[in-house]
């Protein structure tokens, strides 16, 4: 069986300490109310990291993920976080190729794939984002644009790292809009993302790696999207700055 996991994304938000304060909640929620191995990562601005690593470590379903590092093992990067810092605050993944990166920073396939190698080498675990614009859904491009982010991005990976990596589907069109994937829209993707991972690995690999939706989950249609087949948990934005909206996610899992 697969890891299903559910990965909150908290962005930019969130001083120190509401922060910890909402982690705190998280943690002491997911010991009370949660059944089963689902795994719990909250991917935080980098200024918590460290504090709610020390939160998570008695837990052993919950994680710690940061939501960037650069490329470099270090250097006049002023600003910058390298994969070894990140690594050092107790972080067990980090976030890479979100669409924001993308669109707002300019990150391309070829600098993700370096982002990626950065990360494995300092012992962190890659949520790997993919996924189409509006205009390249409406483009008929959504398998072309998915396939290309997958190639360029991480197949340059042997199977023993590629293992390593968790993917996320976000519809980009569906993120912050209130719009959601329908489950099937979001099924026949992640059925396409495995596809192509058995393509380029095998079928065992494929069958083993977690592919996560993210794009207006809520406690609404998380169920609903959780029992596709090939859906193995959600990346959560906004859902997941309210520690009882994340929790009836992840608990959704508890029925399955």
């Amino acid at each position: 069986m697969r890891k299903k996991i559910v990965a909150g994304n908290w962005k930019m938000n969130l001083d120190y300490e509401k922060g910890v304060s909402l982690f705190s909640e998280i943690v002491n929620m997911v010991k009370d109310e949660v059944v089963g191995e689902q795994e719990v990562i909250v991917c935080s601005p980098a200024i918590h990291l460290h504090s709610i690593a020390k939160l998570a470590a008695p837990v052993g379903n919950v994680t710690v993920g940061a939501q960037n590092i650069h490329q470099a093992e270090s250097g006049a990067y002023t600003g910058e976080l390298s994969g070894a810092q990140v690594k050092s605050t107790g972080a067990d993944y980090v976030l890479l190729g979100h669409s924001e990166r993308r669109a707002y920073f300019g990150e391309t396939d070829a600098l993700l794939a370096q982002k990626v190698d950065a990360a494995l080498a300092n012992g962190l675990k890659p949520i790997f984002c993919i996924g189409e614009t509006k205009d390249e859904r409406e483009g008929g491009q959504v398998f072309d644009v998915i396939k290309t982010q997958l190639e360029k991005g991480l197949f340059h990976l042997s199977s023993e790292e590629f293992e390593k990596v968790v993917l996320a589907y976000e519809p980009v069109w569906a993120i912050g809009t209130g719009l959601t994937a329908s489950p099937e829209q979001a099924q026949e993707v992640h059925a396409f993302i495995r596809e192509t991972v058995a393509n380029q690995y095998t079928e065992r690999i494929a069958e083993n790696t977690t592919i996560l939706y993210g794009g207006s989950c809520n406690p609404a249609n998380a169920n609903e999207l959780f029992s596709q087949a090939d859906i193995d948990g959600g990346l959560i934005g906004g859902a997941s700055l309210k520690s009882r909206d994340f929790l009836e996610i992840v608990k959704v899992f508890n029925t399955k």
